[in-house]
């Protein structure tokens, strides 16, 4: 086909200016073959999916078929991104609700959406930054929605930070928690996570010491991955009905580990306090891969103290409480009896939901607030990442 001359000088001038991505929509217009654009943040609910909790059929949440594509590449404009500019405006007068702002991340190579809640605390002084993974065919407005993140993040004051799963990268919308080349520290989805995690701590003021990541599913095992390859960056992980890191590293041994087969590989703990929350009725990822996620971050020397927990109108759950030598609380695993594959104490807003569970955000900013940072602790990986 030919280009005609006017969408080619048009093109041209957007190369010189910059905006390689809007000199290639005009030529793909031209061409009459302009790709679709990237989803958008429309919530699984507000589409018309949302589903109780008791949708949790296998394959719905994890879903270990993907593929990765590159993104084309980011517009290298100058211009200051929309949420950035409305942040650094309203800071003279903070509202009195926070906001939740859409933006995206690029490092040159890849690019990722994302929405950030931003309480009305912001600017008096550094405030603690959540890191949300969603769990497949769920996106941030899904995900918030059906944790009440952002609620507890307006009470309590702190920023929330949902990243969004590419379509292109996983036809899902799963992190890519069981391919090799997204489990190291500097490659992949981990890497592009934990730069995003630090160009939002650059332009919002957040304490470095309390930040923190958690997620659902294969959120959930993508946060594992983070807390092993960036202990540095993030003080404490939150894994909810997820996988430890390292689990898989291809399709079978991803499909074996969720039916609760696998072995976690074997490596000196990381030491980053970890909190997990499991159903004993998930069918989706065996309980047993909540252990898996406590071993890699505890060693056999730690104590155990289990105790029963059981509130009026909720499922019963067992919460058992990991400590070192010292006394303090390394890690807790919270069994949550009669669950399904969905987030405890959820709202039915979101997807994946179980409103009948104990109160796994509460409980997970709780632990989070109890974790700061550790100055001296390092970028240790386990032996597992070096693998080809």
């Amino acid at each position: 086909m030919n280009i005609d001359l006017a969408s080619l000088t048009a093109a041209l001038g957007q190369v010189r200016s910059g905006n390689l991505r809007g000199a290639t929509s005009t030529i793909q217009a031209a061409l009459g073959s302009r790709k679709g654009a990237p989803a958008s943040f429309a919530s699984a609910a507000s589409a018309g999916q949302a589903a109780p909790a008791s949708r949790t059929s296998p394959g719905d949440v994890i879903d270990v078929t993907a593929r990765f594509l590159t993104p084309e590449a980011s517009d290298s404009s100058s211009t200051e991104p929309a949420a950035r500019a409305e942040e650094r405006s309203a800071r003279a007068e903070p509202p009195a609700t926070g906001r939740f702002l859409a933006d995206s991340y690029s490092d040159g190579r890849d690019r990722r959406d994302y929405k950030l809640f931003v309480p009305p605390q912001a600017g008096d002084r550094p405030l603690p930054l959540v890191v949300m993974l969603h769990g497949c065919t769920q996106d941030p407005d899904d995900f918030a929605a059906g944790t009440g993140m952002n609620e507890l993040a307006q009470a309590q004051g702190f920023y929330v930070l949902y990243p969004a799963q590419s379509r292109q990268a996983n036809p899902q919308g799963c992190w890519n928690w069981f391919k090799h080349s997204h489990q190291q520290r500097g490659r992949g989805e981990p890497a592009l996570l934990a730069a995003m995690t630090r160009d939002v701590m650059q332009h919002h003021r957040i304490d470095a010491q309390r930040v923190f990541v958690a997620g659902l599913s294969a959120g959930g095992a993508m946060a594992a991955i983070l807390g092993e390859t960036h202990p540095d960056l993030y003080a404490a992980v939150g894994v909810h009905s997820g996988l430890a890191a390292g689990s898989a590293l291809d399709l079978p041994s991803a499909l074996s580990a969720m039916r609760g087969a696998g072995q976690h590989p074997a490596g000196a703990p990381t030491g980053v306090p970890t909190i997990v929350f499991h159903g004993d009725a998930d069918a989706t990822v065996h309980q047993r891969n909540g252990e898996h996620v406590i071993r890699a971050c505890v060693d056999a020397t730690a104590t155990v103290e289990i105790t029963a927990v059981n509130a009026a109108g909720t499922r019963s759950a067992t919460r058992a409480i990991h400590r070192g030598a010292d006394g303090a609380i390394l890690a807790e695993r919270w069994t949550i009896h009669g669950a399904p594959h969905a987030w405890s104490g959820g709202r039915a807003a979101g997807s994946y939901t179980d409103s009948r569970g104990p109160d796994a955000s509460a409980e997970l900013i709780r632990f989070f607030l109890e974790h700061p940072h550790p100055a001296d602790r390092g970028t240790a990986r386990a032996p597992w990442q070096n693998c080809a």
